[in-house]
This record gives structure tokens, C-alpha cells and sequence, in this order.
């Protein structure tokens, strides 16, 4: 494994999935979002600084932030692992690696979503959004790893 892509790249790969999210997140996530309905149904799942008037996003980044920062650079280094079976060029090997992490994604979502009561609606979403971000990071991620650690 590169360290230096899982620290480095895996804060990159992050910079460029939270710049992604902040347009999908809205689109999805936000109080008139596609899910805002089915949050608000769901209130008392969802942690009491997202169900404030208005909701609290100051407290939910400084959870959110580190927690994204620690899973973009695992999987950056899973990818420092996996990238030299990934053919084509840099931003390729960094595309096929996002499905990956997508198909992992939606692996989880079935496994939760056998757990917990939620309406289908979310889970879809939820895959959909996080498939966009991932796929724009890894091209990234594949970018910025090349550069570090040329393949």
C-alpha cells in the first residue's frame, strides 16, 4: 500500500466527493430535497441536530468531517492496492474504482436496509448520491495518484 496516496490522495478524493455533495446534497438532502418529506416522516431516526429549527449543521461537520476524511483515505489506499488491475488511463482506473466503491455502497445499503425499517425511497437515494460522489472522486482520486505514485 502508498501511504502517501491513502493520506494525500484520500484527502483529495475526499476534497472532491464533499465539492460534489454540496451540490447533490442539496439537490437530495435539503429541506425542499427530494427526501425532505421522508425525513421529516422519519424524525426519530435522524440525530436531534438535523431535526432543530433549523437544523444544526455546524455540530453534524464536525462529526461528518473527520468520519469522511478517515473512510476517503482507507479507501484511497484500498485503491493504491487494487489500481494496478484497473486498465486505461489515470482518471479511468479512478472511474472503474468508483463503481467499485459503489457496488460496495449498495452491498451495505442491502445489508441495512434488511435491518431497519426505512422507507425504500431513502435507501435509493441515498445510492444514487453517494454513486455521483464516488465516481467523481475516484477520477480524481486516480489523477491525483498518478501524480504521487505514478502507476
Amino acid at each position: 500500500m502508498s501511504w502517501k496516496i491513502a493520506l494525500i490522495g484520500g484527502v483529495v478524493y475526499y476534497l472532491a466527493m464533499f465539492g460534489v455533495s454540496m451540490f447533490t446534497g442539496y439537490y437530495i438532502h435539503s429541506q425542499d430535497g427530494v427526501l425532505a418529506e421522508v425525513y421529516r416522516a422519519t424524525a426519530p431516526f435522524w440525530r436531534p441536530e438535523l431535526n432543530a429549527n433549523p437544523p444544526d449543521i455546524g455540530v453534524m461537520f464536525r462529526m461528518w468531517i473527520p468520519s469522511g476524511l478517515a473512510g476517503a483515505m482507507m479507501l484511497a489506499g484500498v485503491y493504491s492496492v487494487v489500481r494496478s488491475s484497473l486498465a486505461g488511463a489515470a482518471w479511468k482506473r479512478g472511474l472503474k474504482f468508483g463503481v467499485i466503491a459503489s457496488v460496495f455502497g449498495l452491498a451495505g445499503i442491502l445489508g441495512y436496509r434488511g435491518l431497519f425499517n426505512l422507507p425504500d425511497q431513502l435507501w435509493a437515494w441515498w445510492l444514487i448520491g453517494a454513486t455521483i460522489v464516488n465516481l467523481a472522486g475516484g477520477v480524481v482520486l486516480g489523477c491525483i495518484a498518478q501524480k504521487l505514485a505514478p502507476a
